[in-house]
């Protein structure tokens, strides 16, 4: 059986915010044995998705360090965690942007990038801001969609309460949940 590898991709405008909490109290439940990358979308800033699929004498191609960096961390991952904050109902601008060059990435040669896809688990981990969750569901079938799409198992979505800096760690029932999330790997 393959060893697991995560890829936690931290989707926060801000560092060491409530959803990144979350993620780094889920990631301590996963067993001792199994690989977990973090990578911070603000440290490793995409370029603008340009859609060329339909240009004639264009190509997609990898044009960053950090956008080469994440493409190789998503396809060493059998796991990869989106860590997004609900902003405006979704998932953050940082968040989308990765998820578009997905689009791209399928596209580049030599990579199978939707067949290498279809192995992996796809899960989502979103910290909020409203007493009702009902507001995050446009972000968990954002990414439930996307792994739908292409393939991919789905994990599911912990998601946590916290409004100002730090306070899903004050929320015992948020950071249960996310003690309990990987439980079952």
């Amino acid at each position: 059986m393959q060893q697991r590898e995560f890829l936690f991709v931290l989707g926060s405008a801000r560092p060491d915010g409530n959803t990144e909490h979350l993620a780094r109290r889920s990631a301590e439940s996963l067993p001792e044995h199994t690989g977990r990358k973090w990578l911070s979308l603000i440290e490793h800033q995409l370029p603008i998705f340009e859609d060329i699929r339909h240009h004639e004498t264009r190509k997609y191609e990898i044009a960053s360090d950090s956008e080469r960096t994440l493409l190789d961390a998503t396809l060493a991952a059998t796991d990869i965690v989106i860590a997004s904050p609900v902003y405006w109902y979704s998932v953050s601008a940082s968040t989308k942007l990765y998820l578009d060059h997905w689009s791209g990435w399928m596209r580049l040669p030599d990579v199978d990038f939707r067949k290498r896809m279809a192995s992996k688990t796809l899960w989502a981990i979103s910290a909020f801001s409203d007493e009702d969750p009902v507001g995050a569901q446009p972000l968990i079938e954002t990414i439930r969609m996307t792994a739908e799409y292409l393939n991919m198992k789905w994990g599911g979505t912990l998601l946590g309460y916290g409004n100002r800096p730090a306070d899903v760690m004050d929320d015992v029932a948020s950071m249960e949940r996310a003690s309990q999330f990987f439980a079952s790997i």
